[in-house]
């Protein structure tokens, strides 16, 4: 029986959204009983489950003047509330096709909590527990940072409770063919006569390889010129490792009959993976720990052999054992528990000191340094030192992920594009069998094996970015809306803990629903690749970077667009990137690094770890080297790794809080003003190939070069087509675009007593201690 299937209506479906900007007026109505809120979002395999009308959204932690009267609905796939009250100061809000404005995924609710003002009540509300009180105020606490609190003052108090126990036990699953994708992809493949191809619909844009076949492969090695590996297919079926693909990349060297033999003695049957190729011919590789020790040395021999017959110059390899030199998944799971107390429970208003201790005392930013640190390392290894290294974890399925996509992301160009960083996380987090399950947690059933490990990869791709804003395809937006992509649970990317895995759970659904299959062989979970199942083609385009400049830049000369071609410079100090400034070189210095109020205190600090007198290592100096050399950006990058150089990721971590929002300030702003520019450009570029194409001076145009810019571009700010007009900062920009905090985060006292004291000092969100005089 599905979870919470009593509650659910027969036959009662999500109505369809209608456009309509209705306006009703705020506060209860018994007369709109029967139609209050009609309208919201509706997706495949989508079903109500329970309802509670005359709820009040708390908008504002002072007063309740500007909350939301509405309509609280709990789905099978999220939880709604449906208004027909505009927010205030509310001007923009990005069109998502899955979620509406005051939509919460189930999957993305970490904990539900009710609260009775009258008996003086709480509780943390867990999957088919009981609730013996009517609450008055239910809080929501989501693994994206947002503490969402709705009211029941003037709603039914059987209705109140009944929707509050929905909530808690729908987005707690028992199982895992509960989870909505399972439902969303059946509704999807089955419900529709449109052709799919790989999953993806037609036109859908996604052009993201995959890596479930071996033509993939194939094209990865003739990229890197990996002419010494092959692919390998011993694994068709999942016969040799459950947790690897059907098709990898092993040396040329090795036969398949070894690898089938090697394989039982290592952990998880993970057989050393090839990852990627140097130009220098140098190789990236990862593998699990050799379980079987009377084995190791033997296996180590052969592997290594195998490695260093692929090298043109048969050099040696290095091992880079992740468990001795990097934190545990554990420890970087506690790290963001005590980052999201200092970001969204203590009171934001604490002393500057405090908070910025706080924020260190996290160890959050320590560990991030830690991972770019390691992987800097491993570059100088392939490219410094040109042997090829080989990357061993436990169960090669957590800090390899990290670490691999790091190394990859600072020698390969490719991999800071669009689509060639989509290719790398399908790689080597999708595809390699990083437990997204688990780490994310859906099903609730453990936490210690709940863990952020591709937030965390995110966040150093992040500093990356921050440091080189030129040298990224993508924006800071892109990867915010990728990584709350992993709470949205109808994607293939986010929702299993390896390929094999995804296929037997298909199975098993498709034979519990007596689902004819056909021609398919499981359910075609998609991608989450192509966004245009969740944005706009106009939304997309937060996602572009106008300062990108990518190996088909193309420029101007004397009245001829060309290709980009960049030359030597000269001329450069060596402190060029020693000390940097606002800018240079494609390389954003220390300018407000700060987390908050763009404080100097922490410039102030001096570094004495500067002063220090230490002998040089050669990665060390390598480094050194590097960074007095001018920056190529389609080359080698390397982070800066200082205290100061390594900063909170702002966007992310505190979008959702009010008092951290600045009104036309923050990043968005200079973002703004340079689309502007790149959206200029592109148009004067147009207009010079219609030009040129007419046959310039002598020719006759075949029409006027329109001013007006194609809905197609690529910046999602339009520059201003009359001269007359300046383009100044919309008014409804913010440090938290395109994010809103209003309606986020409403601190207010909970019977008589702060938030952060009834939250401080939790492990989780909430601490068990309040709850000690409650009777379950």
């Amino acid at each position: 029986m599905a979870a919470g299937s009593s509650l659910i209506p027969e036959g009662h479906t999500l109505p369809v959204q209608h456009t309509g900007s209705l306006q009703k007026p705020r506060g209860p109505d018994p007369a709109r009983d029967k139609g209050f809120g009609d309208d919201t979002f509706s997706v495949c395999g989508e079903i109500v489950v329970n309802e509670a009308n005359f709820v009040r959204k708390c908008i504002a932690a002072e007063s309740s003047q500007d909350d939301l009267w509405g309509k609280l609905i709990c789905t099978n796939f999220k939880i709604s509330f449906i208004t027909h009250n505009s927010i205030p100061q509310q001007k923009f809000q990005y069109v998502h096709h899955l979620l509406g404005e005051h939509d919460i995924p189930l999957a993305c609710v970490d904990q539900v909590v009710t609260v009775n003002d009258a008996k003086g009540k709480q509780k943390v509300l867990g999957s088919n527990q009981k609730l013996k009180f009517n609450p008055t105020e239910l809080i929501l606490y989501c693994k994206d940072f947002r503490i969402v609190r709705f009211r029941f003052d003037e709603a039914g108090p059987e209705s109140a409770k009944k929707v509050c126990l929905a909530i808690a036990h729908y987005s707690q699953p028992a199982d895992p063919q509960l989870l909505f994708g399972f439902e969303f992809a059946q509704s999807r493949q089955y419900g529709s006569s449109v052709e799919r191809v790989n999953g993806v619909d037609p036109g859908g844009g996604c052009q993201t390889p995959l890596f479930d076949r071996p033509s993939d492969w194939d094209r990865e090695i003739k990229r890197t010129g990996a002419s010494e590996w092959r692919v390998c297919s011993i694994n068709e079926g999942y016969t040799v490792s459950p947790s690897l693909p059907e098709y990898f990349v092993v040396p040329a060297s090795m036969a398949d009959l070894d690898l089938k033999q090697y394989a039982c003695s290592y952990t998880g049957q993970r057989i050393p993976m090839w990852c990627w190729n140097h130009s220098n011919g140098s190789s990236l590789v990862r593998m699990s720990s050799i379980c079987d020790v009377q084995q190791q040395r033997k296996l180590d021999q052969r592997v290594s052999s195998a490695i260093t017959k692929s090298h043109p110059q048969r050099s040696e390899v290095l091992t880079s054992d992740l468990d001795k030199t990097l934190p545990s998944i554990q420890e970087v799971q506690a790290a963001l528990i005590k980052l999201r107390q200092s970001c969204v429970i203590e009171p934001f208003e604490e002393s500057e000191e405090k908070w910025l201790s706080s924020m260190e005392n996290s160890r959050w930013t320590e560990y991030v340094r830690a991972f770019l640190r390691h992987a800097v390392e491993v570059v100088y290894m392939l490219e410094g030192k040109r042997v090829s290294v080989s990357l061993q974890e436990e169960e090669d399925r957590d800090l390899c992920c990290v670490v691999a996509s790091l190394v990859q992301l600072m020698l390969d160009p490719h991999c800071r594009s669009l689509v060639g960083f989509q290719a790398l996380v399908q790689k080597e987090w999708v595809m390699a069998g990083h437990r997204f399950l688990d780490r994310c947690n859906h099903l609730k059933k453990n936490d210690k094996e709940e863990a952020p490990l591709f937030l965390l990869f995110l966040d150093c791709v992040w500093q990356l970015m921050n440091q080189y804003p030129a040298a990224f395809e993508f924006t800071e937006t892109y990867l915010t809306v990728l990584s709350d992509s992993m709470w949205i649970p109808v994607f293939s990317t986010f929702l299993f803990n390896c390929p094999q895995q995804r296929a037997e759970y298909s199975r098993e659904f498709v034979h519990s629903k007596s689902i004819p299959l056909g021609n398919e062989q499981a359910l075609k979970f998609p991608p989450v690749w192509d966004w245009s199942q969740q944005f706009t083609l106009k939304d997309q385009t937060l996602f572009n970077n106008p300062l990108y400049v990518g190996k088909g830049a193309t420029c101007v000369q004397n009245g001829t667009v060309k290709t980009f071609r960049r030359t030597k410079q000269r001329n450069y100090s060596s402190t060029v990137r020693g000390v940097p400034s606002a800018l240079k070189n494609g390389l954003r210095g220390d300018v407000d690094t700060l987390s908050r109020r763009n404080s100097l205190v922490a410039r102030l600090r001096p570094d004495f770890s500067q002063a220090r007198e230490v002998t040089e290592t050669p990665c060390e100096r390598f480094t050194r080297e590097w960074f007095s050399r001018p920056t190529d950006l389609q080359g080698l990058l390397l982070p800066q790794l200082l205290p100061t150089h390594v900063t909170l990721w702002r966007l992310y971590f505190l979008r959702w809080v009010p008092e951290a929002s600045i009104s036309q300030g923050g990043a968005i702003t200079a973002f703004h003003k340079l689309s502007l520019l790149a959206d200029e450009i592109e148009s004067l570029q147009n207009q010079l190939r219609q030009y040129n194409t007419s046959g310039g001076v002598g020719g006759t145009p075949a029409s006027t070069p329109n001013p007006a810019h194609p809905e197609h571009g690529r910046m999602y700010f339009k520059c201003t087509p009359s001269p007359n007009r300046a383009a100044s900062t919309p008014e409804y920009l913010s440090s938290s675009f395109p994010f809103s905090p209003v309606g986020n985060l409403c601190r207010r006292s909970i019977l008589g007593t702060p938030l952060t004291k009834f939250l401080n000092g939790a492990k989780i969100w909430l601490s068990t201690e309040t709850l000690a005089n409650e009777t379950v």
